[in-house]
């Protein structure tokens, strides 16, 4: 019995070990050097600026009253958006702002499918595509910034996609992991040589390469199945650090249990779906897609910390000299989480959140055994006025 025990010991630790040292290594990345500068753009490129809503009556015109305020000529971008069941009166005050607006009879049913109807609506060709959530507040220079990067060759771009509100405990915990998040997996990977990762708004992704491939996506997690796409015909996706969208964070636990849902489910769809390719791309070299398939395989950061903590309780329990291991990780997992969380965010607000993280572990450990159907279905995350 204490063989088996020391056995599965070992390999929780491995599996473990190797998750966290991942995230270690990229954190390390993240501090290693300062965002590259592009030059000026040589010419104005067309864009399409899209923005999916769904039942989003209550954030939408602040979101297009400050993006229509663009230093970049208004003649040089085309603002659309694709309202799915709003109501009649947003739709009146959208329709007086200078954009197009696509009103669909029956819900769509999933951001996928949005873009993709807003791609079958249209007949202008343009040169890049952003994707914007109606929630996001962007600044007035955010198109020239894109403009610079996509006129120097860049095709796939991610946007530094930072907490417009901490008014919960909720929201300061959120907004602490989405930071950790650009750390480990957009400035590190840039940093290491990788492609950064897709995060659903804040994209902008060159037109006629997104019109050719956005048929192909369909599931909850489009901002995924854009990436696995991109990466896997060799397009480098480009994070800019100093290019802010502002975007709302969930300010109670149940908005955050049903976003997560949707997360976790998306990822565990498109990993049992794409898995089988993993060969295929570790023997021809493509090091991008490969790390993206693992990076699916680890466990959310809140289950890393609950998990190691009751495992190295556990073991001192049975074993002491079992939970040195696991207590030395653990130990890594918050020297991790400390490199990639930034100074600024270390404040009141977030000591004060902390006694909320069980919580949100329990709700993460639920979430592991309700994915199905969420990688598929449709999942609205609410917006504005949500109490905690």
């Amino acid at each position: 019995m204490n063989n088996l025990f020391e056995i599965i010991d070992v390999v929780l630790f491995v599996i473990f070990f190797l998750q966290i040292t991942y995230l270690f290594f990229f954190a390390l990345f993240s501090l290693r050097r300062p965002q590259t500068d592009y030059p000026p753009a040589r010419k104005q490129h067309r864009f399409l600026i899209l923005f999916p809503a769904y039942r989003e009556d209550l954030v939408i015109m602040q979101t297009i009253d400050s993006f229509l305020r663009q230093t970049y000529p208004k003649e040089r971008y085309d603002v659309i958006v694709v309202s799915d069941q709003m109501q009649q009166e947003t739709n009146e005050k959208l329709s007086a702002r200078p954009l197009t607006l696509l009103k669909t009879e029956n819900p769509l049913g999933s951001k996928a499918a949005a873009l993709n109807y807003a791609i079958a609506n249209l007949k202008n060709e343009y040169d890049c595509i952003v994707i914007l959530d109606a929630d996001n507040i962007v600044e007035a220079t955010f198109l020239e910034r894109i403009n610079d990067v996509y006129d120097f060759g860049v095709y796939a771009i991610q946007a530094h996609r930072k907490a417009k509100n901490k008014n919960t405990d909720i929201a300061v915990l959120d907004a602490v992991s989405e930071e950790i998040n650009n750390s480990i997996f957009r400035k590190g990977h840039i940093n290491a040589g990788l492609s950064s990762a897709l995060i659903g708004s804040g994209m902008a992704i060159d037109y006629p390469w997104f019109v050719q491939n956005i048929k192909k996506v369909s599931s909850a997690g489009e901002d995924k199945e854009l990436e696995l796409l991109l990466l896997s015909q060799g397009v480098y996706i480009e994070y800019l650090d100093s290019v802010i969208v502002y975007d709302e964070k969930t300010p109670g636990s149940s908005s955050f249990y049903q976003q997560r849902r949707r997360w976790l489910g998306a990822q565990f769809f498109l990993l049992k779906k794409d898995l089988s390719s993993f060969p295929q791309a570790l023997f021809s070299g493509n090091i991008n897609y490969v790390d993206k398939l693992f990076q699916w395989l680890l466990f959310p950061r809140i289950l890393l910390l609950g998990i190691s903590f009751g495992l190295a309780c556990i073991t001192l329990i049975v074993d002491y000299t079992l939970s040195f291991k696991w207590w030395g990780i653990l130990v890594l997992l918050f020297i991790t989480l400390s490199i990639a969380m930034p100074d600024e965010l270390y404040d009141e607000s977030f000591k004060r959140a902390l006694k909320r993280v069980p919580i949100l572990f329990i709700l993460m450990l639920l979430n592991l055994f309700r994915t199905k159907g969420a990688g598929r279905n449709f999942i609205h995350t609410k917006h504005g006025g949500e109490n905690v």
